[in-house]
């Protein structure tokens, strides 16, 4: 009777030592349970990948539209020492701006908001403004609409880079910022990321450009106005 317990106990022994190993050697399911650990970190790569990339791109078309924006305004004609520049010459800057910012502009679901100013720095290397004009474009829009300027006349710059600091000389300033929001919000955040970029030019053919509006208005032909 020892003797056959003894046995009984070798055999559920072997028996569980069998059991184990089949199941240790089972590899059914397998791929299914790493899968189930792997694809939250796909997933997270792919739209990361497809969110950033996005980004980027739309970060790229806000530094083209500055940059057209403050060119396009530099090469105004010259009537004398001066460039005059009126809203139709303004409206069709920023309707550029929008063309440069599709398709982006097109599939987001914010407006990109642009401003061109005019700097003058003066014989104490302080930058005022002269002139400022704002737009906006909503989503889809064909052009943009004129809306006010965060700028006043006469309103100090210090953010002018030192280098452009010449005194008694003028500058161009475009500015534009735009709300990136991506498609599906996977990993970014969904309320968006704001982007802007700045561009300076001069005025290439005149010493500066006078818009219709301005004030003080030049008090003779070639004379530029001075805050």
């Amino acid at each position: 009777m020892i003797a056959l317990a003894a046995m009984k106990r070798m055999w559920k022994l072997c028996h569980l030592r069998r059991v184990g190993r089949g199941f240790i050697e089972d590899r059914r399911a397998m791929a299914a349970i790493e899968f189930a650990f792997i694809v939250p970190l796909m997933l997270v790569v792919f739209f990361g990948t497809v969110e950033f990339s996005s980004g980027l791109a739309s970060s790229r078309k806000v530094t083209l539209t500055a940059s057209a924006l403050a060119d396009l305004t530099s090469e105004m004609s010259a009537n004398g020492n001066i460039a005059p520049i009126a809203d139709t010459d303004l409206q069709n800057m920023f309707n550029a701006g929008v063309s440069i910012m599709n398709p982006y502009l097109q599939s987001g679901s914010t407006s990109v908001t642009a401003q061109i100013s005019e700097v003058y720095i003066d014989s104490s290397s302080n930058a005022t403004f002269q002139w400022s004009r704002a737009a906006t474009a909503a989503p889809n829009a064909s052009q943009a609409t004129f809306t006010s300027s965060t700028h006043n006349v006469g309103d100090p710059y210090p953010a002018l880079p030192a280098a452009l600091k010449v005194k008694q000389t003028y500058v161009i300033l475009a500015e534009v910022s735009y709300t990136y929001v991506p498609t599906i919000g996977y990993v970014m955040a969904k309320a968006g990321v704001n982007l802007s970029d700045v561009a300076y030019s001069r005025p290439r053919q005149a010493t500066c450009l006078v818009y219709n509006g301005t004030n003080p208005q030049p008090t003779a032909q070639g004379a530029c106005p001075t805050p």
